[in-house]
């Protein structure tokens, strides 16, 4: 038996944050950071609630990869406001944080056998890349490792996807978050929960992010290409949430916490490699994965008549894509010296393999599997 569910309720285009004049309540938990603050989208979700007649409390000390100290800061300010709703407002970590947030709060009133009725509670990103607004995904950052969290109780109710608020997003972000929402899409599409139904959405990410993402890099004021970025990465959400990931953000969860590079950039950095290791094209026995990279080729009308053609042709289209968007080739081009990023080979690894995404990758992979994909990738 397989489940498929899609939990938020989904506004979309530009403009669709006047449906927070329809919230009702009495008093909204606002989750956000200093840069929404900044450009004036925080005090315009305060005037909307405002309308009709919500309340609302701050709390606006997320930095990027939360962790426990923002999340414990965020009960206290939460349980002292007395919310029936929280809105989080900004990119991945926020809306992560929102989520650590009411999570650690069930977790907290459940283990001292009281209830905790769960806010409404509304997502609105401010990047295209995490999807995090439609997932029940949420990445917390304890004791400087990245601690992936995945519980059905922490799925928005409501996401908004309005693309005004994506509009400031500088390119070097654009590509990152981008790159982050096409391994989402990717590593959905090969995940061992993939369904018919993830497929299509998968495929369709895919589709929009080879047609869209070098456009909106190149120009960041194009508000077309802006807005179907935004939903490839909601429609990646969306497939992930239900099909897992894998191993591309196991690595990149444990490399990204290691040297501080940001989720998006360490994504990118590990998904040539973690594609050709997963299409085990050495291996003509096993060719499951290779054939769905191949259909994936076949969306982009790239030249798929034999599974090994089309899953050659894709890896290749990912490489040009990356180079387009001023991707570097490789980890060693960030200035990390050799030998600390072998020291510190052993423990990413460790932690990759107990990362939450590595049990639906299509390939079980050993030490020696994702030792060999981290010294590709450098």
């Amino acid at each position: 038996m397989k489940k498929f569910v899609i939990k938020p309720q989904i506004y979309f285009n530009e403009g669709s944050m006047e449906f927070l004049k329809e919230v009702k309540g009495s008093c909204a938990f606002i989750v956000s950071d200093a840069i929404m603050e900044k450009l004036g989208y925080l005090q315009k979700t305060i005037d909307y609630l405002n309308e009709t007649g919500i309340k609302s409390a701050v709390f606006t000390d997320v930095r990027p990869d939360p962790d426990v100290k923002v999340i414990a800061a965020g009960m206290k300010r939460y349980m002292e406001s007395q919310a029936d709703t929280i809105v989080a407002l900004g990119g991945g970590s926020v809306i992560d944080a929102a989520k650590g947030i009411l999570y650690s709060l069930w977790q907290f009133r459940k283990a001292a056998g009281e209830e905790f009725k769960k806010p409404l509670f509304i997502a609105i990103p401010s990047t295209s890349g995490t999807g995090s607004e439609v997932t029940n995904f949420s990445v917390i950052t304890a004791e400087g490792e990245k601690v992936c969290i995945v519980d059905e109780w922490m799925a928005p109710d409501i996401a908004i996807l309005d693309s005004t608020c994506i509009q400031h997003v500088p390119q070097q972000v654009v590509a990152d978050t981008g790159i982050d929402a096409l391994v989402h899409a990717i590593e959905a599409y090969v995940s061992t929960e993939a369904t018919i139904c993830t497929d299509a959405l998968a495929e369709k990410a895919v589709q929009l992010i080879f047609a869209d993402l070098k456009t909106l890099y190149n120009d960041t004021n194009n508000s077309g290409a802006r807005e179907r970025i935004q939903k490839a990465s909601c429609l990646a959400g969306m497939a992930f949430t239900n099909a897992g990931l894998g191993i591309n953000h196991s690595l990149a969860h444990a490399f990204g916490a290691t040297f501080h590079i940001s989720h998006g950039r360490s994504n990118a950095l590990l998904m040539s490699a973690v594609i050709e290791y997963n299409a085990n094209l050495s291996n003509s026995a096993d060719r499951y994965v290779a054939e769905k990279y191949a259909k994936l080729a076949a969306v982009l009308q790239l030249p798929a008549r034999t599974y090994r053609e089309g899953a050659i042709n894709f890896i290749q289209a990912v490489k040009d894509l990356k180079k387009s968007l001023g991707i570097p080739n490789g980890i060693r081009e960030l200035g990390i010296d050799k030998v600390k990023f072998e020291n510190e080979l052993s423990n990413m690894v460790d932690l990759a393999l107990n990362d939450r995404c590595t049990p639906t990758n299509p390939r079980i992979p050993s030490r020696e599997d994702l030792i060999s994909i981290y010294n590709k990738s450098f």
